[in-house]
This record gives C-alpha cells, sequence and structure tokens, in this order.
C-alpha cells in the first residue's frame, strides 16, 4: 500500500508513488469512515457562532472605518 510520496535514496528530491484508481478509491472510503461528522445541534450551535462573529467584525469594522474616516477629515480641512 503506498502512500503518496516517497524519498529516493541517496537523495533529498521526492518522488510520487503510483497508486492505481482502485486502491485509491478504497484509501478514500477507509479515510472517510474515520471522520467524525458533527450532529445537527453541533452545526446550528457553529453557525450560530459564526454568524455572531461576523456581526461583531461587521460592527467593529464599521466603527474603525468610522473613526479614521474622521481623522482623516480632520487632518486634510485643517492642511488647507
Amino acid at each position: 500500500m503506498s502512500i503518496g510520496h516517497a524519498p529516493v535514496a541517496g537523495r533529498t528530491e521526492w518522488k510520487m508513488l503510483k497508486t492505481n484508481p482502485l486502491e485509491f478509491l478504497q484509501q478514500v472510503r477507509q479515510e472517510a469512515t474515520k471522520v467524525t461528522w458533527p450532529t445537527r445541534r453541533e452545526t446550528m450551535i457553529t453557525t450560530t457562532m459564526v454568524m455572531i462573529m461576523v456581526a461583531m467584525s461587521s460592527v467593529f469594522f464599521l466603527v474603525a472605518d468610522a473613526g479614521l474616516k474622521w481623522v482623516v477629515e480632520r487632518l486634510l480641512l485643517v492642511s488647507f
């Protein structure tokens, strides 16, 4: 069973090992069985937390942008 790349003896280069498509699909299926899928509840909680963080980030950047705009306007008005 090959796993992607293997070093060539006496060299620092990496050589691709060839895997036939059937063996590759068997490896994919084997790895997919190891995945722990989240429950519906975990997915909803994570989605809600992401939405809250997006809203908080939006407000932060809105305030930061307004503050920088105010500073730049004051600097430009003073210089003329």
